[in-house]
């Protein structure tokens, strides 16, 4: 006789989610002692007046439950902050909520917006939460693939998108600048979307965590899908600290868009985590308003870290896709003689003591990206160089 002992608990909808590969490969590096650029975070800390300004508050007392929708300093500094760089109006009280990072507003706003069997358009490579979030709330993911067009960069065919919207679709989930493929958007691109969503009356949900790393050589600037006519009505923008501050353990993100659609974030939001961060959320409000220097110098720093990590890759004998921003590199195997990028990463620790992530898990269609893998280039220059030489002995 069979019993609940038995069988696997977890509802069926997750049971293709098992341990995420950012754990596997962390792990991993641990465990052989490998450079580990697999997991994009930074090794060094974030605007020394930021963590300057989160102990204050810490000692000074703002360590309790801080109100639902977030310290109202913060929400403040995000609508200013949005209003300076992208020319987007947002009011404070009422259409920005604070998450715990830009997962949790990711979560969130999908299973506040999708009823079982909705449809939600992503672009594949994906970030894994994304299809997570998907099955928790019964909905259906709907992928279009972003494939190399042979010059380095990453596009879609517009026909495929226009195909994955249909009846059933309830929102589309934009991530740009984009992880982990490094493109960025274009004008072009980002219309077709917005013509799709106003056509089929959807909403979007876009994840913009990366809005200040979109490098100078890049096709397009960042555009946020919420500036083209018709879209701030639709259209909850996601950002965070994480990637911006250097401080991804913080897990301090937010939500913005119109009235309705921060409540229907918020009324989930209060059964996630209720609240978070609150003496953390100060020292981000500060460090929204730092000068334009700030935002420009480390654009310029990554994407020297990012040169350097593409110079190294293509020395050992990759077949590298420079991306337009973000943390991450993309790079084929084939030349290496790598068949699959699963097998090839984990080999690699003890190969030559280096971490990387395989794309292939974050596509519905596997064979689009089998060979391609993720370095993650926010590290010190050292980290860098230390693991270039290693794959370049390995390559030999």
């Amino acid at each position: 006789m069979t019993t609940t002992t038995d069988v696997d608990p977890l509802v069926a909808r997750m049971r293709p989610f098992g341990t995420t590969i950012f754990a596997e490969m962390s792990a991993l590096a641990v465990r052989t002692g490998a450079v580990n650029l697999g997991q994009g975070f930074p090794d060094t800390d974030g605007p020394p007046e930021m963590l300057a300004a989160a102990a204050e508050a810490l000692r000074s007392g703002q360590n309790q439950y801080p109100p639902g929708p977030g310290v109202p300093a913060l929400r403040a500094a995000v609508a200013a902050h949005q209003r300076r760089f992208w020319g987007l109006e947002y009011d404070p009280d009422g259409e920005i909520v604070v998450t715990a990072g830009a997962t949790e507003a990711v979560a969130a706003a999908i299973l506040a917006l999708c009823e079982p069997g909705d449809e939600v358009v992503c672009f594949e490579p994906y970030y894994d939460s994304y299809a997570a979030s998907i099955a928790l709330a019964g909905a259906v993911r709907r992928p279009v693939t972003l494939r190399p067009t042979g010059d380095g960069r990453y596009a879609f065919d517009p026909a495929a998108l226009r195909a994955a919207f249909g009846p059933r679709t309830r929102l589309v989930l934009l991530n740009s600048p984009h992880n982990p493929t490094g493109k960025v958007f274009t004008p072009d691109e980002l219309a077709l979307v917005a013509e799709l969503c106003r056509e089929h009356d959807a909403y979007a949900v876009t994840d913009e965590v990366y809005e200040h790393l979109v490098f100078t050589d890049a096709a397009a600037p960042h555009v946020p899908l919420a500036t083209l006519p018709g879209m701030r009505e639709r259209t909850l923008r996601i950002s965070s600290a994480g990637k911006t501050f250097s401080c991804t353990g913080w897990k301090v993100g937010w939500a913005s868009g119109p009235a309705a659609l921060v409540s229907a974030v918020l009324r989930v939001k209060q059964f996630l985590t209720f609240v978070n961060a609150a003496p953390l959320q100060p020292a981000v409000a500060m460090a929204l308003a730092l000068p334009d220097d700030y935002f420009t110098g480390f654009r310029a720093e990554l994407q020297a870290r990012r040169d350097q990590l593409v110079d190294g890759l293509t020395a050992a004998g990759f077949e590298v896709l420079s991306p337009e921003g973000t943390y991450f590199v993309t790079a084929d195997v084939t030349p290496l003689g790598g068949r699959d990028g699963v097998e090839f990463c984990r080999s690699l620790p003890e190969r030559c003591g280096v971490v990387a992530v395989p794309t292939q898990v974050f596509y519905d269609d596997a064979e689009a990206g089998r060979r391609l893998v993720r370095f993650a280039f926010c590290k010190r220059p050292e980290v860098i160089a230390e693991a270039v030489t290693r794959l370049r002995r390995a390559s030999a």
